[in-house]
């Protein structure tokens, strides 16, 4: 994973920064569907409404397995929405991707920071991808969860996997509940801090605790939840929802003026200072990077490359008992070969 060159906008943490702000969909259907305030979802529908370009090809729940996720073209409003709200499963967006280009046909391309880490790579070869894909958007990304990560949520539901019709990871409402609707109707929910912060960020994927791109640096626009607190942690109460926006391409840039310009999205400046209140885990977690890649190195004499991410810079600038500990950590998780 390299910038190659790094961009003369780059910021240690949050990567390529061209414009920053907060904001959220102004329409109050797709700001309540959306994870935080709806942006990606407003600037999709944006996209295909004014013909920029056919389709969106998003994730959404996969209709054969309520747990599961499937990635597929979404060319109206009612589609988009349909995949709005964050899906904490694992996923293959690009797994279909030949097919898409074959067709030609022009889309935006919405997922994880790695996979739009990758489709750039692949654009590297492949001149399709630039031609028709004209905007990659990015979510910040925590990690994903294994798929036992949502049956230990169903298990404390007590609702059982063959029981479900629909599960919400979250959405409708900021941060919104985690819903699992049975085939009779009923329902059983847990907060976001139950649902997350209690059970999901347990079963996180080892790849994911050592990525350094959380924060999706590679996409022309990147969003987040623009949490709020005061204690050094987010609060999780529920609110009308805000999102966190870069725009990190001239593209992005663009896009995002249009957007505000036709009034389906309404924004306020924001000081890059305040994303780590925002999100203090990606900024602990890309401080750290670095060690965590040398600890996989030194136990398994392999491991992941990075180049051109300010990994030295912000590790210079770490607290050494920081650096240790997540030394020492990621170690004794790689000589033991576990997952998490």
């Amino acid at each position: 994973m390299s910038h190659d060159p790094r961009p003369a906008d780059y910021h240690p943490l949050w990567g390529p920064i061209r414009a920053l702000a907060t904001g959220h969909a102004t329409d109050p259907e797709v700001r309540f569907r959306g994870s935080s305030g709806g942006v990606l979802s407003a600037l999709a529908i944006h996209l295909v409404a004014s013909g920029a370009v056919d389709f969106v090809l998003a994730t959404a729940a996969d209709p054969d397995d309520p747990i599961g996720n499937r990635t597929a073209p979404r060319d109206d409003r009612d589609a988009i929405l349909a995949a709005a709200g964050s899906r904490y499963a694992p996923s293959a967006p690009l797994a279909d991707l030949e097919r898409h280009l074959a067709a030609g046909r022009r889309f935006a391309f919405i997922g994880k920071p790695c996979d739009v880490a990758t489709l750039r790579r692949m654009a590297t070869r492949d001149p399709r991808i630039d031609r028709l894909i004209p905007v990659m958007f990015a979510f910040f990304c925590a990690g994903v969860p294994s798929r036992r990560g949502t049956q230990a949520v169903l298990a404390a539901l007590d609702v059982a996997k063959e029981a479900v019709a629909r599960f919400q990871y979250r959405g409708d409402g900021w941060p919104g509940l985690t819903r699992a609707r049975r085939h009779d109707g009923s329902e059983a929910s847990m907060t976001y801090a139950e649902s997350w912060g209690g059970i999901l960020n347990q079963h996180l994927q080892f790849r994911c605790k050592i990525c350094p791109d959380g924060t999706g640096e590679f996409a022309d626009i990147a969003c987040a939840d623009a949490w709020v607190g005061d204690s050094g942690y987010p609060d999780f109460s529920e609110r009308d929802g805000r999102s966190l926006i870069v725009a990190r391409t001239a593209t992005g840039v663009a896009l995002l003026a249009q957007a505000v310009a036709a009034g389906t999205v309404a924004t306020e400046a924001l000081d890059v200072r305040e994303i780590a209140r925002m999100q203090p885990y990606q900024a602990t977690r890309k401080r750290n990077a670095l060690v965590r890649s040398v600890a996989l190195w030194a136990a398994r004499g392999r491991g992941p490359r990075f180049a051109r991410l300010a990994l030295l810079r912000l590790t210079l600038s770490t607290s050494p008992l920081e650096l240790v500990r997540n030394l020492i950590g990621t170690f004794r998780r790689a000589r033991r070969g576990q997952p998490g």
